[in-house]
C-alpha cells in the first residue's frame, strides 16, 4: 500500500520535527511537509498535497480551528486530526465544528497517533478517550441544550439513524453518499430531516448524539 502522505502543523519547531521523525518511521506514513501555523498549513497543503493533516490548535498568525475551517471549505475530502495540549470543552467543540476528523492530546503515544492517521485516511473518526468522555458528559449534562436520548433517535427512520451513525464516525456528506450508494443531495435531505427531528443545531450535536447512542470507540494503542 502506498504510504499515507502526512502534513504536520505545530508552532513549536522541536515538536513538529520530533513528530516528523517519529511518524516517518512508520511504513504506512510518509511526512511530506511541516508548517508552523495555520496560514503556512494552507499553503503547504497546496504545495505538498497531503492526504491527512495533523493539526495543532493554538498557534500564532492563524490557529488550527480557523485553518481547519478554511481547509474543509476548499478541500472537504482532506481529513484533519487535531493534536493539542488542550482538551477543554470549548476547544474540542470548536475543532469538531470546524470539521476535524480526530482529536488527540499530546500525551498520546506513537501507536495511537499512527492509528489516528490511518483511521482518518480511511474515513473514520478517532477521539482521545478523555475527549470521548467529555462529549458524552456534554450530551447528558443537566440544563444543556443537548439532544435527548432515546426520544431524539426514536423519531428517526432506519436510514436517518444509519446516516447519524456515519456522522458520528466523522464522515462528511459526500463520503456518506459513497458509502451508502446514494446521491449527496439525498444524504443532505436525510441530514436536514434528522437534524429537525432530533433538535440538532450542528454536526457536533450529531456526533454527541451518535456517541451517546452507540458508545465511543477508543483508538487502538
Amino acid at each position: 500500500m502506498t504510504p499515507i502522505r502526512l502534513l504536520i502543523v505545530d508552532d513549536q519547531a522541536a515538536v513538529r520535527d520530533a513528530l516528523a521523525v517519529m511518524l516517518d518511521l512508520d511504513p504506512d506514513i510518509t511526512v511530506v511537509g511541516t508548517a508552523g501555523n495555520g496560514k503556512e498549513a494552507i499553503a503547504a497543503v497546496d504545495e505538498h498535497g497531503p492526504e491527512v493533516v495533523l493539526m495543532d490548535l493554538h498557534m500564532p498568525v492563524m490557529g488550527g480551528v480557523e485553518a481547519t475551517t478554511v481547509l474543509q471549505q476548499s478541500r472537504p475530502e482532506l481529513p484533519v486530526v487535531v493534536l493539542t495540549t488542550f482538551e477543554d470543552d470549548e476547544s474540542v467543540l470548536a475543532a469538531l465544528r470546524a470539521g476535524a476528523r480526530g482529536y488527540l492530546t499530546k500525551d498520546a503515544n506513537r501507536g495511537t497517533i499512527v492509528q489516528a492517521v490511518r483511521s482518518a485516511h480511511a474515513g473514520h473518526a478517532v477521539l482521545n478517550p478523555d475527549v470521548q468522555m467529555r462529549l458524552l458528559n456534554l450530551a447528558t449534562r443537566t440544563g444543556s441544550p443537548q439532544p435527548q436520548e432515546p426520544d431524539a433517535a426514536a423519531q428517526l427512520t432506519a436510514r436517518e439513524r444509519e446516516i447519524l451513525d456515519l456522522i458520528g464516525q466523522g464522515l462528511r456528506n459526500g463520503e456518506i453518499a459513497r458509502r451508502l450508494y446514494i446521491s449527496e443531495a439525498t444524504v443532505k435531505t436525510h441530514v436536514n430531516n434528522l437534524f429537525a427531528k432530533a433538535g440538532l443545531h450542528s454536526r457536533a450535536d450529531a456526533v454527541r448524539l451518535a456517541l451517546s447512542r452507540n458508545g465511543a470507540t477508543r483508538p487502538e494503542e
